[in-house]
């Protein structure tokens, strides 16, 4: 029998994104799967990048506000709406003033909370506001926005398996936290930035860009990370999904904060 490719694997797990379809996962290959997140995410990158370079090229540029709801609708499609689950159930949970182990039940049911409708609310409006005056900007500014965010969001989430103790005996999650070390954070560090490198022939300021984001996300995983730990005694898949997602606004607005700056 043939051993499933652990990017493949990751590439399946995170996205709607069929190359050849995993059957076959064994807990190692899954776990595995944690150092080829920003590759994924590279994937998922180029694909947002590539449709609204479409766009921009069929509108002349003349529809910065479609472009702007066209891109967050694309990174729910691509996507899923995986590590949209994932924040309103964190919001449900963390938000709920409960004790750690009702926390833990409202995480895992699968009705959406006033916490977590609100939470998607929120970042549904941010991002598109942010992607949209990014493209105001210029298709560069906003085509780098979206090839960048995915990468450095999973970027986060590998940081966050890796650097947080698992909160649950098992589930899900359970199969990354076994398999992370250090060494696969390391890993996964060096991969972002050979995928943001290219970057650089754009513009230098793109992949400094990037750089700095990169900086300030992981700013917003270790705190988000460390409520999490103080909630519940850790993270769960639940909390990937939302700092995630979390990491991917904050690194588009740090581009369209740059950007204005310079503008």
């Amino acid at each position: 029998m043939k051993k499933a490719s652990p990017f493949l694997i990751g590439l399946q797990f995170l996205t709607r994104i069929f190359v050849v379809k995993q059957s076959v996962w064994t807990e190692q290959s899954f776990g595995e799967s944690v150092k080829y997140f920003p590759a994924v995410g590279a994937v998922l990158g180029i694909s947002y990048a590539a449709i609204i370079g479409a766009i921009n090229f069929l509108t002349a540029g003349n529809l910065p506000t479609f472009m702007g709801a066209v891109s967050f609708a694309l990174m729910i499609i691509l996507t899923g709406g995986i590590h949209c689950d994932g924040l309103m159930d964190s919001a449900d949970g963390l938000f709920s003033g409960r004790e750690r182990e009702k926390i833990l039940q409202i995480m895992k049911d699968s009705r959406a909370g006033a916490f977590g409708v609100v939470s998607m609310i929120l970042i549904a409006a941010i991002e598109i506001a942010t992607l949209t005056e990014l493209a105001r900007l210029s298709i560069w500014w906003l085509c780098v926005g979206i090839y960048s965010a995915p990468i450095i969001g999973r970027l986060m989430m590998v940081v966050t398996i890796g650097a947080f103790p698992y909160a649950r005996p098992e589930g899900m999650g359970k199969a990354f936290a076994k398999f992370t070390t250090r060494r696969t954070i390391i890993l996964a560090a060096v991969e972002a930035t050979l995928l943001l490198l290219p970057l650089i022939f754009i513009g230098k300021i793109f992949f400094l860009c990037a750089a700095l984001a990169s900086v300030v996300v992981l700013l917003v995983t270790i705190k988000f990370a460390r409520f999490s730990t103080e909630k519940i005694g850790g993270v769960t898949g639940d909390i990937y999904g939302a700092i995630t997602t979390l990491a991917e606004m904050f690194a588009l607005i740090t581009f369209l904060l740059i950007g204005n700056y310079l503008r």
